[in-house]
């Protein structure tokens, strides 16, 4: 699992939730993230690409 903030997690959810895109196309993942209101949840996919392409795999989990 990978773990990420509340605000990230919730952003992931949230585009994941909306089935308005696959989980792997990573830049309209970020497109929605946006469009959603999750400029976090963007920007920590933007800074961390292997983290978030392991994790649509692995799961993520909120950090602790």
């Amino acid at each position: 699992m990978i773990q990420v903030s509340q605000k990230v997690y919730e952003g992931l959810e949230a585009v994941r939730q909306s089935g308005r895109t696959n989980m792997l196309d990573v830049p309209v993942v970020i497109y929605w993230a946006e469009v959603l209101g999750y400029p976090e949840t963007a920007n920590w996919i933007r800074q961390h690409r292997n983290e978030y392409a392991r994790g649509v795999f692995e799961g993520f989990e909120v950090k602790p």
